[in-house]
């Protein structure tokens, strides 16, 4: 590991710096488009579109497992693959605003060039993971260091697009992303030289769909976990695709703006996850996640009528609890039951369940509940959020007491070890 830092000329602090660049860039082109996109097809005459804006992100989250493991971890230099999807994923993001302009009025057209983008992003997750872990020489210290520029990097999109910008509603988003995506493609050939992880190695489906896995699933709490997990991603889409929609329908300026106030809170929550895992262990803080969620949808729920803003900043700021505490400790949670020889497959079949499969049905399902409470006044559309949001409410408080009565804690995965405080 050591021999990659010095080979590329450059102290294990330059290695460093270079990663964390890598990671503001990844989250910052996700964050410069991905908030404000709602906003920007509502302004365009694409509003009935949205949910499917957030379609395309979970189908390429199932169909990238497949590229990484049959192509990408096996030919291919690990940088080498980032900077070519990048360049690629750059284009279609700057293209996406020119298809948006033509189109006149179907947003197919705009949704098919945001599918070729998230078709090259997305593996990009796994690989900017791989390289930074290949690189490290002490992975638990250094990664959780690493990776919060990440979310730094989705904080300063939004600031920048929303507030820097005025962009919600315009294009200048997609350049600005699109910009920043050739750029990381570009300079992710400088990165320290990573070779492919699984050179020589012989791949088949099951390995890349994680199957294996699926053994785990004898485990009466894991398959609970794993259900429950599935399920609560289903309300849980409407979040990404909605709330910044409901923000601006509230009346505050600057939407994404003031959506990254949840990214702020989960980096305090980050910082204080190993305390409360040590206090909580595993049952209670999926709980606690799950129980958050509902707070957050009530919130909303009960903001709407009157335009509450207090209320919808503090469901905002939840996401520290709600995102933390579910989906990072849903991985933790993995990592300690899964056997060492499948650990990665593992951590890739929940990503395929909650990420993929879960947010898929649920951007579907929260598109058609939007479409349900929306009344056409004089050709102005009015949404009944109230209602809207009331709907995942309830279901994710169904799916948290589903899981509190059935998931056993188990004393193997409540012993959090040091590699646990990310």
């Amino acid at each position: 590991h050591r021999m990659s830092a010095e080979q590329s000329g450059a102290g294990p602090q330059m290695v460093g710096l270079r990663l964390s660049v890598m990671m503001f860039l990844e989250f910052f082109i996700w964050g410069a488009w991905y908030v404000s996109v709602g906003n920007y097809m509502g302004a365009n005459g694409m509003s009935d579109g949205i949910y499917w804006a957030y379609t395309v992100g979970p189908i390429a989250a199932i169909i990238s497992p497949f590229f990484l493991g049959m192509v990408a971890d096996r030919f291919f230099a690990t940088e080498k693959v980032l900077g070519a999807m990048h360049l690629l994923g750059g284009v279609a993001l700057l293209a996406a605003p020119m298809v948006a302009a033509k189109q006149g009025d179907s947003f197919w057209p705009f949704i098919g060039v945001l599918m070729l983008h998230m078709l090259c992003f997305m593996p990009t997750l796994g690989l900017t993971n791989t390289l930074a872990f290949h690189t490290m020489t002490n992975q638990e210290k250094q990664f959780p260091l690493i990776r919060v520029f990440g979310t730094i990097g989705w904080i300063v999109a939004n600031i920048v697009i929303s507030k820097g910008l005025k962009a919600d509603t315009t294009a200048t988003q997609f350049y600005v992303a699109g910009a920043a995506a050739v750029a990381l493609g570009v300079f992710s050939y400088t990165l320290p030289h990573t070779p492919p992880p699984a050179a020589g190695h012989r791949i088949s489906a099951r390995d890349v769909l994680g199957l294996d896995s699926l053994a785990l699933l004898k485990d009466r709490s894991f398959a609970v976990f794993v259900l429950c997990s599935f399920l609560l991603c289903i309300p849980l889409a409407a979040y990404y695709a909605y709330a910044p929609v409901f923000v601006s329908a509230m009346g505050f300026e600057n939407p994404a703006f003031n959506m990254s106030y949840g990214q702020m809170s989960e980096i305090f929550f980050m910082v204080v996850m190993p305390i409360c895992f040590a206090r909580l262990g595993v049952k209670w803080m999926l709980v606690v996640g799950m129980l958050a969620w509902v707070a957050r949808y009530g919130l909303f729920s009960a903001a709407a009528d009157e335009h509450v803003k207090w209320m919808v900043l503090a469901g905002i700021i939840l996401h520290g609890i709600c995102y933390d505490f579910f989906f990072v400790t849903g991985q933790i949670y993995v990592d300690k039951k899964a056997p060492a020889a499948i650990r990665g497959q593992a951590q890739g079949f929940l990503v395929l369940v909650t990420q993929g499969l879960g947010m898929l049905i649920g951007a579907q399902v929260v598109g058609r509940i939007v479409r349900a409470n929306t009344t056409d006044l004089v050709g102005v559309q009015s949404l009944d959020w109230a209602r809207i949001w009331l709907i995942p409410c309830i279901a994710a408080g169904i799916i948290s007491f589903l899981f509190f009565v059935l998931f056993r804690n188990d004393r193997g995965a409540e012993e959090p070890t040091p590699s646990s405080g990310h």
